[in-house]
């Protein structure tokens, strides 16, 4: 497969998100995420009251009182170079301050997961390096609980809640607490799914009339993030209104809201009832806009075609989700690699950061080839999916054949994808003025990491069947 990233330099580079939220009082856990070549020495400056560094590992920890805005710097050292970031911390109610990104167990492991491969998983995030480039969360998906109708699988068998109505997990769980304080060590963030309804997609046990009661015990496992899938709520709904499709929603989200420590909250109910427009009324940090990914060109473009209008609702704390990212070894419990092809797979990545898309895995992290790997430790592109500024892309200009989509940075530069969605190579035209932007500017390949020279007034280039060119334009009065 033919990998247009150049390998990572040996000197340290601090990735990841530059900005990161809080509420006041809860736990922090942020780990550096540095790339470069081993030993790095990382120091802090302007930690504030409350948090610590272990400096081994780069793992921030601890929490602050007091709501504010509160600057840092990060410092990386090691044999071949230094470097340097400005980073802040922003304590108050609003948290998810960039798109999460991490992985997703349900597309891997489907109906079949367990502790073990969710200690798996997390391990490899670790040892492949991914977690130096800012994945982070670690979410198991159904199948953690017992499951009410099941008659073969025994591990799936037992009682749903203990005498006092707290939910039990299933044999293959032994001990959630262990669990995610064992994730947490190794400077990862946890996920776990419910539904709001009786029983969950699987047919496992949901939350309906216990929500206040999970969320207080998915807080004391210490988990980090809740999808929270509609189901079987379909059933309990009395009509097709706005208040009915938020109410669910909205009564977990006070639930998690009421616990001392941030549960991230992704709402999935596939876009019904226009999400984007109510999804941060029920407290939600992301919700899903679409149906269900499959591993296929015409699954991750007609996602994509549904998000028009939806940046109208993006920002900080409120994340259009377009679903798992299909890269690697996928399968829904039956593991195959990726049926999309490498230009498939680049576009699809640049779709997700432009769109400023959460992006969960969903393969096999033990089984990451070294295309998958550097497809997904690309810092420069990542960057555009973790700018502070937190834009959702824009559709500027498109026909049958090629599109393009744009975002503004928070540095005031542009970026703008270049897709052809064609089977055939075609030369794609952008014309800056379709960006609002006048006079010459410097432009840079994000995947190759390469400087392309200054134009002025428009560019032009060759883009494969089902590829994309991730520029990034900067008018040169800017530089």
């Amino acid at each position: 497969m033919a990998i247009l990233t150049p390998p990572p330099p040996r000197a340290p580079r601090i990735n990841g998100a530059r900005v990161f939220g809080v509420r006041p009082g809860r736990p922090v856990l942020f780990t550096i995420p540095v790339s470069g070549e081993r030993p790095v020495t990382l120091t802090v400056e302007g930690l504030p009251d409350g948090l610590s560094l272990d400096r081994a590992r780069g793992l921030i920890t601890g929490a602050v009182a007091k709501a504010g805005s509160y600057r840092m710097t990060f410092r990386a050292a090691n044999a071949h170079g230094t470097a340097a970031r400005d980073w802040r911390l922003e304590v108050g109610e609003r948290i998810a301050l960039t798109p999460p990104m991490g992985w997703n167990s349900w597309n891997c492991f489907a109906h079949t997961v367990s502790d073990a491969s969710i200690r798996t998983a997390a391990q490899a995030m670790v040892e492949s390096g991914l977690i130096r480039h800012g994945w982070s969360y670690v979410n198991i998906d159904d199948y953690w609980q017992t499951c009410p109708g099941e008659r073969t699988d025994t591990s799936l068998m037992g009682p749903a809640r203990d005498s006092a109505g707290r939910i039990l997990p299933n044999a293959r769980f032994p001990d959630m607490a262990a669990l995610c304080r064992d994730v947490h060590r190794l400077g990862l963030k946890i996920g776990i799914y419910s539904s709001p309804g009786s029983t969950t997609c699987g047919g496992c046990v949901g939350s309906w009339g216990h929500e206040a009661q999970d969320a207080q015990t998915y807080a004391e496992w210490g988990f980090d993030y809740l999808k929270y899938d509609w189901c079987s709520y379909a059933q309990r709904v009395r009509n097709e209104s706005l208040s009915e499709l938020m109410r669910p929603y909205r009564v977990m989200g006070q639930a998690l809201r009421a616990q001392p420590r941030d549960l991230l909250f992704s709402l999935c109910q596939y876009g019904m009832g226009h999400v984007p427009a109510w999804g941060a009324k029920a407290d939600g940090q992301c919700w899903r806009t679409t149906h269900d990914i499959v591993d296929t060109w015409e699954s991750v473009t007609g996602i994509v075609q549904a998000q028009e209008g939806f940046e109208l609702f993006a920002g900080p704390g409120a994340w259009n989700d377009l679903d798992m990212l299909v890269v690697g070894t996928v399968g829904w419990g039956a593991p195959h690699p990726t049926r999309l092809t490498p230009n498939e797979q680049y576009s699809h990545v640049s779709y997700w950061c432009l769109l400023a898309s959460p992006l969960l895995l969903g393969c096999d992290l033990t089984r990451l080839d070294p295309f998958t790997l550097n497809l997904l430790t690309n810092d420069e592109v990542l960057d555009v999916n973790q700018d502070p500024l937190g834009r959702q892309a824009v559709r500027v200009q498109h026909d049958d054949a090629q599109e393009v989509w744009a975002k503004t940075m928070s540095d005031g530069s542009t970026v703008a994808g270049l897709f052809n969605r064609s089977c055939l190579t075609r030369t794609v035209t952008l014309p800056f003025a379709s960006l609002g932007l006048k006079g010459p500017c410097r432009l840079r390949d994000l995947w190759r990491q390469k400087d392309l020279g200054v134009a002025t007034d428009t560019f032009e280039t060759e883009i494969p069947g089902h590829g994309v060119l991730l520029l990034k334009l900067a008018i040169t009065s800017q530089l």
